[in-house]
């Protein structure tokens, strides 16, 4: 497996488990994996009226990796200023485009994924983009 697939495989796998923690959360999902040339957001989903981009930023390995990563930084972390507002200017294009006039932020979920044990953790970073 290259080393893209198996990047690839692990972003599949953090978005499913961000969904299911996002469900639990309230959120309802609209749609994953919005791509456009100009941005991509990885879940859309709606919670007390409000429309949520959600970026998912996933890491895996043996849990030592993780505690040692997370003692420098979360992988939701990995997500920049810059990264923060093309997600912003792609979902005002998706709501210009929906023609829908709800508020809207955005959020993103950190995951951190056990392949040894098969457990997942989930950070919830709601309203990443302050006014």
């Amino acid at each position: 497996m290259t080393r893209y697939s198996a990047r690839r495989r692990t972003g599949n796998v953090g978005e499913e488990i961000a969904c299911q923690f996002l469900e639990r959360k309230g959120y309802k999902i609209i749609q994953r994996n919005f791509l456009r040339p100009w941005g991509e957001i990885d879940i859309i989903a709606e919670k007390s009226g409000t429309i949520r981009f959600v970026e998912v930023k996933s890491v895996s390995g043996e849990m030592s990796v993780h505690v040692a990563r997370e003692r420098e930084s979360m992988p939701e972390e990995l997500v920049d200023r810059r990264k923060l507002k093309k997600l912003a200017r792609t979902a005002a294009l998706y709501m210009e485009s929906k023609r829908d006039e709800r508020e809207f932020q955005v959020d993103v979920v950190g995951v951190i994924m056990d392949a040894t044990t098969h457990t997942a953790r989930c950070r919830l970073f709601e309203q990443a983009i302050g006014d």
